[in-house]
């Protein structure tokens, strides 16, 4: 009795280690992936990500952005002032039930 049950404790823990394994071995994988050198795609996408981020932090806001850009921001802004009764778009609102706790 005692040996059968070490023999399903065992499968049991033996389950459990393999699906623990195999997991660890495929996170791993991607880890050792990046430590390799990557496709030449991805390494000019990748890129290109970087490159806009610091763009991006150096303006303090959208890269490269002209007049049309901001003609066509301060358009859909008043478009959504009028939808949604004005106010300030930049701020979460501020909800207020009366009668509530």
């Amino acid at each position: 009795m005692a040996l059968h049950r070490l023999f399903q404790l065992s499968s049991l823990l033996r389950s459990a280690v393999s699906v623990t394994l195999r997991r660890n071995i495929g996170i791993s994988a991607v880890v050792f992936n990046r430590a390799k050198d990557m496709d030449p795609i991805q390494k000019l996408f990748l890129d290109k990500i970087r490159d806009y981020n610091t763009k991006s932090k150096a303006s303090g806001g959208v890269v490269d952005e002209g007049p049309a850009y901001q003609k066509n921001l301060t358009e859909e802004m008043s478009k959504l002032q009028r939808l949604y009764g004005g106010g300030d778009l930049t701020k979460f609102p501020d909800f207020k039930f009366p009668g509530q706790f």
